[in-house]
C-alpha cells in the first residue's frame, strides 16, 4: 500500500524554547515537510491553553502557506461553533484564492477551550455550545460551493467575486458522531484517533462512505486517519520522548493542567505512581505509535489496513523542539 503521510501540528510550547516562539517552531517544522515528501501539513486550533500556542489557525495558515512550495496547508481544524459561516468561507477562501489546490478547511464541534474562552469568544452573544454545529456546517459547505437553493435567503451572497478556487472541505472526528453528516454534506471525513483511540475504530468511516453514497455526491471521498507517532533511533528514546506527551493526556484525566515536564522528569514521576496509575499510563502509552522508524512504519501500515485508508496524519508533541524535527524526518527516511 502506497501511504501518504501528513501532519497535525498542535504548536505545542516546547520547554526548549520560549512560548513565543511556538508558532513559529510550527513554521519551521512545515518547512521541513515541505523539503520531505509529507502530503499535508494541518494546524489546530487552541484558546487560554498553557500547552498549545494557536488560537486563530486561518493566520497561521496564511504564512506557513506563503514560505511552503508544495504541501496542502489546512486546519485540523477551526472550531466552527465559535464563528459565522460566512467568515470562515470567506477566509478559506481567500486562502484558496492565494493558493490554489493547496487549502484545506478542516471543521470541528469541538469548543478547543474551556466554557469560559467559548462565552468570550462569542460575546456580546451567549455560546451556542455547538448546538447549530450540524446547520453552520451545512451553511459552510453552501457558501464554499455556491450551492443555495434559488430561493434561500443567503443565495444572493458573493463570498468572492470569483469562487473558482476553493479549498477542500473536510470535517475531524474522533468517536463517529460526525460521520453521518460529514457524508451527508458532502465533507472528507479525518478521524482522531490520538485523541479517543478506545472510541476511534473502522465503522466510523463506514458509516461516512454509507452516508456520501446515500447523498450521491459526485467527487471523490477522502479519508484520513490522525495517529499519535514518536519515532526515533531507539525503541527506549522513542518511548522517552514521547513520555512528556503521555503524561499530559494521563494528567488531564485528574484535571491537572501543568507545563510540559521534561522525558526525564516523566520517568521520574512514573516511578513515583501507584501501580493503578502507571496501568493508566501505560495504557495511553500503549495508544501511540512509538519506536525506530521500522516498528513506527510497521504499525503505520497496520493502521492503514486496519482502516482502509492510504493517508495517516501524525501528531508529535515532544518537550523539545529537536526530538520532534527529528521524528519526522527519521519517518521519512524509513518509507
Amino acid at each position: 500500500m502506497n501511504i501518504k503521510l501528513s501532519v497535525v501540528d498542535q504548536s505545542p510550547a516546547h520547554k526548549s524554547h520560549s512560548k513565543q516562539e511556538a508558532p513559529l517552531l510550527t513554521v519551521e517544522l512545515a518547512r521541513l515537510c515541505d523539503e520531505l515528501n509529507y502530503h499535508r501539513f494541518w494546524v489546530a486550533e487552541h484558546h487560554d491553553s498553557v500547552h498549545f500556542a494557536n488560537p486563530c489557525p486561518e493566520i497561521l495558515i496564511a504564512h506557513i502557506a506563503s514560505v511552503t512550495r508544495r504541501i496542502k496547508v489546512g486546519s485540523g481544524g477551526v472550531m466552527l461553533s465559535h464563528y459565522s459561516p460566512l467568515k470562515v468561507a470567506e477566509c478559506f477562501s481567500m486562502l484558496a484564492t492565494l493558493h490554489p489546490n493547496r487549502i484545506d478547511l478542516g471543521v470541528g464541534r469541538a469548543p478547543g477551550g474551556t466554557e469560559l474562552t467559548s462565552a468570550a469568544l462569542a460575546f456580546p452573544h451567549r455560546a451556542t455550545n455547538s448546538q447549530y454545529y450540524a446547520e453552520q456546517a451545512q451553511l459552510l459547505e453552501q457558501f464554499i460551493h455556491c450551492s443555495f437553493e434559488p430561493n434561500h435567503p443567503f443565495h444572493a451572497i458573493h463570498v468572492m467575486p470569483d469562487m473558482s478556487s476553493v479549498p477542500d472541505l473536510w470535517m475531524l472526528g474522533s468517536s463517529g458522531g460526525s460521520a453521518k453528516l460529514a457524508g451527508q454534506l458532502g465533507y472528507h471525513l479525518a478521524l482522531a484517533r490520538f485523541i479517543d483511540p478506545a472510541g476511534c475504530n473502522p465503522a466510523i468511516f463506514d458509516a461516512h462512505q454509507k452516508a456520501w453514497q446515500d447523498a450521491g455526491h459526485n467527487h471523490e471521498l477522502q479519508r484520513i486517519l490522525a495517529i499519535a507517532c514518536f519515532c526515533a533511533e531507539t525503541k527506549e528514546e522513542a518511548k522517552l520522548i514521547a513520555g512528556t506527551a503521555v503524561f499530559r493526556k494521563f494528567a488531564t484525566q485528574f484535571g491537572q493542567h501543568e507545563t510540559f515536564l521534561t522525558p526525564e522528569q516523566v520517568r521520574d514521576r512514573y516511578n513515583r505512581l501507584s501501580i493503578s496509575e502507571q496501568a493508566i499510563f501505560d495504557q495511553v502509552e500503549s495508544s501511540y505509535t512509538i519506536g525506530t522508524p521500522e516498528q513506527c512504519w510497521a504499525e503505520i501500515e497496520m493502521l492503514a489496513n486496519e482502516f482502509t485508508t492510504q493517508e495517516i496524519s501524525l501528531v508529535t508533541v515532544t518537550h523539545s523542539q529537536e526530538h520532534r524535527l527529528n521524528s519526522y524526518h527519521l519517518l521519512d527516511l524509513g518509507r
